[in-house]
């Protein structure tokens, strides 16, 4: 049996925050763009964003429910 820290369920969950420290980190950076007077260019990564957002509450549904099952 692997160790928990390499569990599947903890590898995906390490994954996903990841991916919501790479959200935070897009966000701050379309600010700085967006200041800078490239609105399109913020605009373009603000739609990326949301589908990051939307997919991010399915990940922790998939996450819990893996745990549930562990």
């Amino acid at each position: 049996m692997p160790t928990p820290e390499y569990s599947l369920p903890d590898v995906l969950e390490r994954l996903y925050h990841n991916q919501l420290a790479l959200e935070a980190a897009l966000m701050e950076l379309t600010q700085l763009v967006e200041t800078q007077g490239h609105v399109e260019a913020g605009d373009n990564v603000r739609g990326a964003l949301e589908a990051i957002g939307e997919n991010a509450g399915h990940i922790k549904q998939g996450l819990a429910r893996l745990k549930l099952q562990s």
